[in-house]
C-alpha cells in the first residue's frame, strides 16, 4: 500500500500574478500572469492528479471517493483541504469568504473557507489587509459607498516568515510583492468587496459581490497588529490549531522523524532541499502522506510545512 504520494500541480493564470513560481520554485508553467499553484488539491476547480504509485492518473478526488481506506476511511464527502502557493506580482482584491453554514446554503452545498498565510517572501516596505473598521453592515456598506478604503480596511507591514490566520468573515488582501503558501478549506468561494476598478484583458470589470459579502463579514472580528512567530521550542512549532486543520512548521537540519498519527498530512517544502522517507525534494515540493505513513522521515537542511485534519 502506498504511504506517499506525488500530485501534479494545478497553475492557475490570474490578472494579479507573475512568474515566481517558474523563477523562484522551478515550476513549469503556462506563459503568462499565473499567480497559483495548487499544489495539493480535490476540489472541482483543480483536481490534482497523482503522479506516483499504484493510482497514477488518477485525481485525487477519486482516490477519496474511491480508496477511502487510505485516509484512516476519514468522513466526509470531499478531501477537506486545499493547499496553495500563490505569487501575488500585484494586488489581490479586497475580498471575504462565508462560513461552512452560509456556503452550504448560498453556494450549492460548498463548504466555507478557513484559511491562513505562511508568508515565504515579502518585497520591502509591503503590507497586507486583515480587517476593517466598520462596526455594522450599514457602516460597511456607506464606507464602500464613499470609497473610503484608507478607513475602511487595516493595513498592517507583512515580512518573510509572518503568519497569519484568515477566519471565515474576515476583510482582507494578499497585496503586491509577497508569496505565500496558503492552507485552506476546500472551497473556492470568494466575495470581492473591491477590485481597484481593474479591468480583465477583455476590458470588463471583474465581478463585485458586495451584498453576500455585507452578510458574512464579521464586524466585531478583531485586527491583528502582525503576523510575527513565538520563536519555536523545538524543531516542530505549530503554527495553527483550529476546528478546520493543523498547521505545523518543521526544521530540520539534518535527520528528523516526525510521527504522523492522522489520516492524511500534507507536506510542504518552503526552503532548502533534502529527502521525505527517501523521496528527494526542494522548495515548492509537495508529498500528501496517507494514513500508512506512521512517520516521515527528513534528511537535509530544509524547513517544511504540514497540514493535517
Amino acid at each position: 500500500m502506498d504511504s506517499i504520494i506525488t500530485l501534479d500541480p494545478v497553475f492557475k493564470p490570474m490578472l494579479w500574478g507573475g512568474r515566481k513560481l517558474e523563477t523562484e520554485f522551478g515550476f513549469e508553467i503556462p506563459d503568462g500572469r499565473i499567480g497559483e499553484c495548487w499544489s495539493i488539491s480535490a476540489h472541482p476547480n483543480g483536481d490534482c492528479t497523482v503522479s506516483s504509485g499504484a493510482y497514477a492518473g488518477h485525481a485525487l478526488s477519486w482516490l477519496w471517493e474511491h480508496h477511502r481506506e487510505l485516509f484512516g476511511n476519514a468522513k466526509g464527502d470531499r478531501f477537506p483541504l486545499l493547499i496553495k502557493i500563490i505569487d501575488a506580482d500585484d494586488d489581490l482584491s479586497i475580498q471575504v469568504h462565508p462560513d461552512d453554514s452560509y456556503a452550504a446554503v448560498n453556494e450549492d452545498g460548498s463548504l466555507g473557507k478557513k484559511e491562513c498565510w505562511y508568508v515565504l517572501s515579502a518585497e520591502p516596505n509591503t503590507k497586507i489587509v486583515i480587517g476593517q473598521n466598520a462596526r455594522s453592515r450599514e457602516e460597511f456598506a456607506q464606507m464602500v459607498a464613499e470609497q473610503r478604503w484608507d478607513e475602511l480596511v487595516n493595513r498592517i507591514p507583512v515580512h518573510t516568515g509572518d503568519f497569519f490566520q484568515i477566519d471565515a468573515g474576515t476583510v482582507h488582501a494578499i497585496l503586491g510583492g509577497t508569496v505565500i503558501l496558503e492552507v485552506q478549506q476546500s472551497s473556492d468561494i470568494t466575495y470581492r468587496v473591491y477590485d481597484f476598478d481593474r479591468k480583465q484583458a477583455d476590458g470588463t470589470l471583474r465581478e463585485l459581490h458586495l451584498d453576500r459579502a455585507l452578510d458574512v463579514i464579521d464586524y466585531d472580528a478583531p485586527t491583528p497588529a502582525s503576523g510575527e512567530i513565538p520563536p519555536a521550542e523545538g524543531p516542530v512549532q505549530v503554527l495553527e490549531q483550529n476546528d478546520r486543520y493543523t498547521v505545523e512548521r518543521v526544521e530540520v537540519a539534518g535527520e528528523l522523524a516526525v510521527p504522523t498519527q492522522h489520516p492524511f498530512t500534507c507536506v510542504t517544502v518552503t526552503k532548502g532541499e533534502g529527502t521525505v522517507c527517501d523521496l528527494p525534494v526542494h522548495r515548492g515540493s509537495s508529498l500528501l502522506a496517507l494514513a500508512a505513513c506512521e512517520e516521515l522521515e527528513f534528511k537535509g537542511d530544509m524547513e517544511v510545512v504540514l497540514a493535517y485534519c
